[in-house]
């Protein structure tokens, strides 16, 4: 039996995929897609991402094929200089296309073992109480200890095992995608300033090779529209778009791809149904598992927030306009614009622990920068996906989890606390000098210690 099968090949079915097998995990990846997406989604990665990148040995690969751009204050497009004290080694953003990231994730799950399997359409779940079989369209099944649904907004993952999507419809559609133009580039330039002046949701720009992305606000909503989101798209409603804004269409020509977005915000109900999971995750015990659930959806909440905040904010609107001005006056104070910029980049994301939480240090729940040691750095140790133990005293032992967790004895690190215990995605379990404390979190997070 297969241990977890992934749906969805994109950046998050591909990266847990990799995530899995470093640990050993037999994992299947089904996408529905025979070939990999060729639409730019996505443009870049921010903070948080990069540091991922970099704990796993990937950041390489990332950087050879995509360009750093200076990180500044963004908030709903309200640019700012860049925010001081900012608590990480890497402050930019990545541009780099999503295939492109795609590519390097597949790549890379591939390498450690996973088995992608594309052109694979998933129609049907079923689960007991010791696995899950799905079914696909070819009329063929595959079972599995666990299924994960990477199948972004649309999952069909997340229908059928009837979990429910409630939200806000989108207010405002947006047409984009890559084309080529005939407008000098001097004059396409002073044009899309002027139009930028007050529609942020505007944009025309080169994206190499002679294409041009094209973003421009819709004339509808995809929701009154017989043909849907994606089909609805086309050039001549582009250039109608483009023209109401402009008062050109840049000469727009040979679109590579059209597609269409929305501001819609939905947060599935639950990220887990038995032995389903939703876009996200052993010697682990069961309530592990648990965990999953209850520090993402806070968080993904916190992000629709964050997400409703700035689209309020771009609005044309004089009311939402008048509050534009007064965040951007804020941002002008560098504590107001560090806190924006590291909610964006997710670098102060901190997890609820429960009672440790409250009690522990403060860096408990937060994720640990990438510190300097005697030899390399912190992040220079994590490639293996492995817990790890930062030990200032060399006082304290993982012993019994050695199997799972490295112990790194180094007291040259600028930390304040003696010890930190690591997940594997970096986050601080454990903070302090206590080993009995410190066998309880290993015990938390990484099961049941070893027999000698």
């Amino acid at each position: 039996m297969i241990d977890v099968i992934v749906v969805g090949a994109g950046p998050t079915g591909l990266m847990l995929a990799g995530e899995l097998r470093l640990h050993g995990v037999d994992v299947v990846v089904l996408d529905k897609e025979e070939e990999p997406s060729a639409f730019v989604r996505a443009l870049g990665i921010h903070v948080r991402s990069i540091e991922i990148m970099e704990q796993r040995g990937l950041l390489d690969r990332f950087l050879a094929r995509g360009r750093k751009y200076p990180l500044g204050g963004f908030f709903a497009g309200i640019s700012t200089p860049a925010p001081t004290g900012l608590d990480t080694t890497h402050g930019y953003v990545l541009g780099i296309p999503q295939p492109e990231i795609d590519a390097i994730l597949a790549e890379h799950a591939a390498e450690v073992g996973a088995d992608i399997r594309r052109g694979k359409n998933v129609v049907a779940v079923h689960q007991d109480a010791d696995a899950v079989t799905v079914e696909l369209s070819d009329g063929s099944a595959l079972t599995a200890r666990y299924l994960v649904g990477c199948d972004g907004g649309r999952s069909t993952v997340r229908k059928v095992i009837g979990v429910a999507f409630p939200g806000e419809p989108s207010t405002a559609d947006t047409l984009i995608g890559e084309m080529e133009v005939t407008m000098p580039a001097e004059k396409l330039r002073a044009i899309v300033t002027e139009v930028r002046r007050t529609q942020t949701r505007f944009g025309v720009g080169p994206f190499g090779d002679g294409i041009h992305r094209v973003v421009v606000p819709a004339a509808d909503l995809a929701a009154d529209l017989p043909a849907g989101r994606n089909t609805s798209t086309t050039l001549d409603g582009i250039k109608k778009q483009l023209i109401a804004f402009a008062g050109t269409d840049f000469g727009v020509h040979s679109p590579r791809w059209l597609s269409r977005f929305g501001d819609a915000t939905r947060l599935a109900e639950h990220y887990r149904r038995k032995r389903v999971f939703l876009a996200g995750d052993g010697w682990a015990p069961e309530n592990l598992l648990d965990t999953y659930e209850s520090e993402r959806h806070p968080v993904a909440a916190d992000v629709l927030d964050n997400t409703r905040a700035q689209a309020e904010l771009m609005s044309t609107d004089a009311k939402p306009q008048a509050v534009r001005r007064l965040i951007a006056e804020l941002m002008s104070f560098d504590d107001v614009n560090r806190y924006l910029i590291e909610k964006i980049t997710a670098i102060s994301v901190r997890y609820d622990f429960g009672e440790y939480n409250s009690e522990g240090h403060d860096m408990v729940g937060k994720r640990l920068r990438n510190v300097t040691l005697t030899e390399g750095t912190l992040y220079d140790l994590m490639h293996s996906g492995r817990g790890l133990l930062l030990d200032r005293t060399g006082e304290l032992t993982v012993d019994r989890w050695a199997d799972r967790v490295d112990h790194i004895i180094d007291s040259a690190t600028d930390l304040d606390v003696p010890a930190v215990l690591l997940r594997p995605d970096g986050h601080v379990t454990f903070a302090g000098d206590s080993q009995s404390q410190l066998n309880a979190q290993l015990a938390r997070w990484f099961g049941h210690p070893a027999s000698h």
